[in-house]
């Protein structure tokens, strides 16, 4: 396999038969070309896959969703869930070489990100205060127990940016978006822009002997028939889930030297469905939004356009969260209640427009297959393609009538999925919120009930009653719990060792020579 075979000596560290081997180059499909590695500005997929490993938060989490140590060594929960106590790892230095210290958790989490997550900052709206009581110790005060909170601190959800450089400025347009300054194991070297994003050793990562590999290339490949070429070809060590087509996936995986793995997704949960605009057209009739769910066939979908990878989604929580019910409205494929129902609001044959995700054609061909079911039961139907920027735009700008899109869950409602129905998170320019338009304030309440009731059965119950009633609004159309197998050289070794994969392990993995 090219790019493997590097200067290596072997550690006193073992995983399994094998020591870990320090060197080498590993190459990994991005797709698409991330907007920006600012990870404290823009969390998209892609974004996340590359910055993951320059920025880092207090802590990771592993396969069953429990915490692990990450720039917090160690932390402790205060009996009535009020009081968070982070333990810093010492002589930690920012990428530049200025020491870090808890005064940058402060400020990243109490200043920088309440204004610029908006996902983060539904959880933040617990928070009473932040502070440092010394350089390595950071408290979170909550005003209310929210038992979901010790689930906040990976890097995609509170990323720790470097106070010395964003304090008092202008966040987005700040000069180093472009060369941007973790604490990670690897640090930014170069971006050739269509080309690739270069990532090299942290030499003074405060774990010893991590990271094993000496520079990585986050390689930006247009098109996925070429990406699957480029594996074959060892060109390209890595395919992380979602960069090929998946009528490609079991054909690469026939390859005796081909290991894959669907582990590394167990905390995001991606989550597919369709914005469907609550503001104006037909889709602002429940009723419409209800036959859109009859009329579509999401088995067909998954069996053949997505290959098998899913499962049907049934509401707005996935199967592999927290909390999760079926106890809800069934949407099975069903043309003529879908018929029914649009005959009963009176719809008269005014068109919609879907907008796919510019993520591939398998997206593409998703977009068609529901095209033809909806113009099965009478509803007129226009595909508006865009490209990433596009879309960004016109999911941002509510310039849309179906988008498809797919949200991570964060192991929690309170997280991931509660982001997406409340009113308070109906905020234009931004496509990761309310995008949708939602307005259901009883049902918010009960939200917010959710979030800070203690005992899982009584949350469970709360929540079964939220995902029962929005199933029946049908604010949005869900379509399948994403299944996203990555592929890779089987030189490569401990690629995935977290319930967030690819994101946060490369500072772990190694490659056997």
């Amino acid at each position: 396999m090219k790019h493997l075979l590097t200067t290596s000596f072997l550690v006193a560290a073992a995983t399994g038969a094998f020591a870990q081997e320090q060197g080498g180059r590993l190459d990994i499909v991005v797709q698409p070309e991330p907007p920006s590695l600012m990870l404290g500005l823009v969390q998209n997929g892609p974004t996340q896959m590359v910055a993951g490993h320059i920025y880092e938060s207090l802590l990771r989490y592993d396969t069953d969703l429990q915490p692990q140590p990450s720039l917090a060594k160690s932390w402790e929960i205060s009996e009535d869930g009020l009081t968070y106590t982070f333990h810093l790892h010492e002589d930690v230095v920012w990428h530049d070489g200025e020491p870090f210290s808890a005064e940058d958790v402060v400020f990243s989490a109490d200043e920088f990100l309440r204004e610029t997550h908006s996902r983060l900052r539904v959880s933040l709206n617990y928070v009473e205060s932040i502070t440092a009581p010394d350089e390595n110790t950071v408290v979170f005060q909550l005003s209310e127990p929210f038992g979901p909170f010790i689930n906040s601190f990976e890097a995609g959800t509170m990323p720790i940016v470097p106070k010395h450089i964003y304090e008092g400025t202008d966040y987005a347009n700040n000069e180093m978006n472009a060369t941007p300054i973790g604490t990670g194991p690897f640090k930014f070297e170069a971006w050739e822009k269509g080309s690739h994003i270069h990532l090299v050793k942290n030499e003074n990562y405060y774990l010893d002997g991590k990271p094993y590999l000496d520079e990585v290339f986050f390689r930006v490949i247009p098109d996925a028939a070429s990406r699957a070429v480029a594996f074959e070809t060892g060109e390209v060590d890595v395919l992380p889930g979602g960069s090929i087509e998946n009528w490609d996936v079991a054909r690469l995986m026939e390859d005796e030297d081909t290991c894959s793995t669907g582990e590394g997704w167990e905390f995001l949960a991606p989550h597919s469905f369709m914005w469907m605009n609550n503001r104006e057209g037909p889709t602002s009739d429940e009723r419409f939004r209800q036959a859109v769910m009859y009329a579509m066939d999401r088995e067909f979908v998954r069996d053949v356009v997505w290959n098998g990878f899913g499962k049907v989604a049934t509401g707005p929580v996935s199967s592999r969260t927290n909390f999760y019910t079926d106890d809800v409205t069934d949407y099975s494929h069903d043309p003529d209640k879908a018929r029914a129902l649009l005959d009963e609001m009176g719809y008269d044959g005014e068109p919609v427009r879907i907008l796919p995700l510019p993520y591939g054609e398998t997206w593409q061909r998703w977009a068609e297959a529901v095209k033809q079911n909806l113009q099965e039961v009478g509803i007129e139907v226009e595909i508006d393609s865009a490209d990433v920027a596009g879309w960004n735009q016109k999911t941002s700008e509510w310039d849309y009538d179906l988008a498809f899109t797919y949200l991570y869950q964060y192991g929690d409602p309170a997280l991931g999925t509660a982001r997406n129905y409340l009113e308070d998170q109906i905020e234009k320019g931004s496509p990761w919120n309310n995008v949708e338009g939602y307005r259901n304030p009883e049902l918010d309440a009960k939200w917010a009930e959710a979030a800070v009731t203690l005992g899982k059965e009584e949350r469970q119950k709360l929540y079964t009653e939220i995902q029962q009633e929005i199933v029946e609004d049908a604010p949005v159309a869900w379509l399948l719990e994403l299944e996203f197998p990555t592929l890779y050289d089987c030189k490569v070794q401990d690629l995935v060792t977290t319930a967030i994969g690819v994101n946060d392990g490369l500072r772990d993995t190694w490659i056997k020579q």
